[in-house]
C-alpha cells in the first residue's frame, strides 16, 4: 500500500521489463524457466524479444538471475523474496490464545542505516512498533523468528492490559489496508489484457505484504485479506497454465538449445 495515496485509491506501478519477468519466475515453482519459454510468455505482456535480452544482461550482471544450460534461475536473494511472497499468500497461523510476542531492542549506538534495516526487518516479520524499541504482535504465526535478532533484542511473551482489538488498530492502519484490498479486488475484476492483469496482481503481492495476518477476533468485520489471497491464487493457477516448462534435457521433444536462435548464449 502506497501510504502517499488516500486509502482506496490505486496507484499501480507500470511493470518494466524485469519487472515482468521477476513477476513470472516469483510466480513459478520452481522459478526457472527456458528462454524460449521467456520470450514466449513475454510477448503477452507487451515486452519485445530486444528489450528481454537487455533485461536478462542486466539482471544477470545484478544478481538477480542466475544463467543455467537451459535458461533463467532466480539468484539466491531473490529465491528469499519467494519465500516470503508465498508465506504473504499462505501465511501459517495457530490458534490465537491471548499471548503476544515483543521484542525490545537492546542494542545501542548502531548506525542510522543499520537501525532502518533493523526497522524494515521487523516489520517484514509482521511486528508493529509500540514505541522506540518496543515491537509486537499477537502471538498467533507458526514462524520462528531469525535467531540473529538475539543479538540486537530480547524476546518475551506478553498479555498487554489494554484490549487486544483496540491495542490492534493502534498498531496498524487497518482500514487504510482495507480500503485499498478492496480497490484491488474491483481493480483485477475489471482487468482483461495480460500486461494489466499482471500489473494488478503485483499490487496485490505488495499488499498482501503488508497485511498484518492478525487474529480473526482482530479484525474490522468483512475484513478482505482472505478474498484477496483467493483472488491471487487463482491468477497463479491461471498463470501455471501458461508456463510450458520443457523438459531441460531436449529443449521442448529434442530441439537442442546450443542450435535455437534464443538459446543463453545468444542472450
Amino acid at each position: 500500500m502506497n501510504d502517499s495515496v488516500p486509502p482506496g485509491e490505486l496507484v499501480l506501478r507500470p511493470l518494466s521489463a524485469r519487472s515482468v519477468v521477476l513477476s513470472l519466475l516469483l510466480g513459478t515453482h520452481r522459478p526457472e524457466l527456458p528462454v524460449r519459454e521467456l520470450v514466449r510468455l513475454v510477448e503477452g505482456f507487451d515486452v519485445g524479444g530486444s528489450t528481454l535480452r537487455a533485461a536478462l544482461s542486466r539482471m544477470v550482471a545484478a544478481g538477480d538471475l542466475r544463467r543455467t544450460d537451459t535458461g533463467y534461475r532466480l539468484s539466491e536473494r531473490l529465491l528469499e523474496r519467494q519465500r516470503r511472497q508465498d508465506e504473504a499468500v499462505r501465511p501459517h497461523t495457530r490458534a490465537w490464545a491471548g499471548d503476544w510476542e515483543m521484542l525490545l531492542i537492546t542494542a545501542t549506538g548502531r548506525a542510522p542505516a543499520e537501525r532502518a534495516d533493523l526497522r524494515a526487518r521487523l516489520t517484514a516479520l509482521r511486528l508493529a512498533e509500540l514505541r522506540e524499541g518496543v515491537w509486537l504482535r499477537p502471538a498467533n504465526l507458526r514462524r520462528p523468528l531469525p535467531a540473529e535478532l538475539d543479538l540486537v533484542a530480547e524476546r518475551c511473551a506478553s498479555r498487554p492490559a489494554r484490549p487486544a482489538a483496540e491495542l490492534a488498530a493502534s498498531l496498524w492502519p487497518l482500514d487504510a489496508w482495507s480500503a485499498t484490498a478492496r480497490a484491488l479486488l474491483a481493480h483485477v475484476d475489471r482487468a482483461r489484457r495480460p500486461a494489466d492483469r499482471l500489473t494488478a496482481f503485483a499490487a496485490v503481492v505488495r499488499h498482501l505484504l503488508a497485511d498484518p495476518v492478525l487474529p480473526p477476533q482482530l479484525l474490522p468485520v468483512h475484513w478482505p485479506g482472505t478474498a484477496l489471497r483467493d483472488a491471487y491464487t487463482g491468477y497463479q493457477r491461471e498463470q501455471a497454465g501458461q508456463v510450458r516448462v520443457r523438459n531441460t534435457r531436449t529443449w521442448g521433444g529434442g530441439i537442442n538449445p546450443s542450435s535455437h536462435p534464443r538459446s543463453p548464449r545468444h542472450l
